[in-house]
């Protein structure tokens, strides 16, 4: 079992069984946030005019600058944030942002995207720059979801998660298994370790022993510390990734 590239891949080595949001849908939940900002910036607009306020150059400019600011980050990154990943545009064509190891995007995030569709993708390059990275993506993400950490995802694609069935790990490898280093782990070897295990049990004797062997040393050699002496190549990479499950949740 080679590791193989993984689609969008949880804290606990599961893979969501949900596609990338491709451009045309991003761009028309895009739009439908531009006029509902739009619509509301004109009604606040209209009341200005209606209380006499008289608007010079300098005002006009300012006022110009909010309403890039509120429309391309404050909305999104409110929404985004409060809603796990949804502005109304994406609620309508069923599209969530989440962090690019599957989880709920955070604040930070959701800023950083903003922040570079105003400066990169959107607000200063017309959509150019946005169009140009997605496309030569292959999650079809922009600069912002580069920098920021998150992929933009088909929500309303039926929800399914490849999530096998794995042992439970020994309790006597729990005390060792909260000291591991498990940063350097990626996530396409933490889903053929799950793999393994949950397939372990339908393997020939030998096959079983060589590939076991073979994902130990590997997600050794990428964590920290060794395993307690005498510890089986199963047990060591079940409570691993019992480990890395429990700091996600």
């Amino acid at each position: 079992m080679t590791p193989r590239d993984p689609g969008v891949v949880i804290g606990e080595a599961v893979e969501l069984d949900l596609a990338p949001a491709k451009l045309p849908s991003r761009a028309l939940a895009f739009a439908l946030d531009l006029v509902i900002v739009g619509a509301l910036l004109t009604a606040a607009l209209v009341v200005v005019v209606v209380t006499g306020v008289e608007v010079d150059v300098a005002l006009a400019a300012t006022i110009a600058v909010v309403l890039a600011v509120l429309g391309f980050v404050v909305w999104p990154t409110a929404w985004e944030t409060l809603t796990r990943g949804r502005t109304p545009g994406k609620m309508a064509f069923g599209l969530r942002v989440v962090s690019d190891d599957g989880g709920p995007i955070r604040f930070r995030q959701a800023l950083v995207r903003a922040l570079a569709g105003l400066f990169v993708d959107f607000g200063l390059a017309s959509g150019v720059v946005a169009i140009v990275v997605s496309a030569c993506t292959r999650r079809g993400q922009r600069v912002g979801d580069l920098l920021a950490g998150t992929i933009v995802l088909r929500d309303r694609v039926p929800r399914s998660t490849r999530h096998p069935t794995l042992p439970d790990p020994d309790p006597a490898l729990a005390g060792w298994a909260s000291t591991l280093q498990l940063a350097a782990l990626p996530d396409d070897l933490a889903l053929a370790a799950r793999q393994f295990l949950a397939r372990a049990g339908d393997l020939a004797p030998e096959v079983r022993r060589t590939l076991g062997e073979q994902l130990a040393t590997d997600v050794a050699a990428r964590t920290a510390p060794a395993p307690p002496s005498g510890t089986s190549v199963e047990a060591f990479l079940t409570a691993v990734l019992a480990e890395r499950r429990r700091r996600a949740a």
